[in-house]
């Protein structure tokens, strides 16, 4: 595995060894980011949610690309200890905080601080359906979103994560499905 584009571009990243971890492909990467570099929000200088981290390969692959900071949620000791590791590999010092805790109490905490991203990009264990609604509906209500915020769920290509989510502080609506192998990548906005 290793960092697609930019300034850390070809350099190596490790990931847990076995199946503890599923980490996005390099081909799934850079169709990610050539999608979101052609869209409204620009790359440069945006804020990053990337939640369910694993190796840390999306939010690294943000900062490569120009982001001013990453939140990188990681659960999973063993894996937020590999983030650790890669971050340090590339020398990156600043624009990032990682964060140890599942996902749900991550966004609350980040809600209380008034953080807001531009993207948010979440990749849970794909066998745990029910966490994808979960963390959609706790984007929807909890103050995170800009007005153009884009919100990247990647799941397997037999499950939907549906359509859009509702709640007091956002409506979150699908507007592209990208599928790639075995893995889909849907693409939520603000409506």
């Amino acid at each position: 595995m290793r960092v697609v584009a930019g300034q850390y571009r070809r350099r190596q990243l490790r990931t847990l060894a076995g199946q503890k971890l599923r980490p996005t492909s390099d081909r799934l990467r850079e169709t990610l980011f050539n999608v979101l570099s052609a869209g409204a929000v620009p790359m440069e200088n945006s804020v990053w949610f990337d939640l369910f981290a694993g190796s840390g390969a999306i939010g690294i692959e943000a900062l490569s690309r120009g982001a001013a900071m990453v939140y990188l949620v990681e659960s999973h000791r063993a894996a937020a200890t590999v983030i650790k590791q890669n971050l340090a590999s590339l020398g990156i010092k600043r624009g990032f905080e990682i964060l140890q805790r599942d996902s749900f109490h991550a966004l609350q905490q980040l809600a209380t601080r008034a953080v807001k991203c531009d993207f948010c990009f979440l990749d849970p264990p794909y066998a745990e359906v029910e966490v994808y609604a979960g963390t959609l509906a706790v984007l929807a209500n909890l103050p995170l979103l800009q007005p153009t915020s884009v919100v990247i769920a990647e799941h397997d290509r037999r499950f939907d994560p549906g359509n859009g989510f509702t709640g007091p502080a956002a409506r979150l609506q699908r507007f592209r499905q990208l599928r790639q192998g075995d893995s889909t990548l849907s693409f939520y906005t603000r409506a």
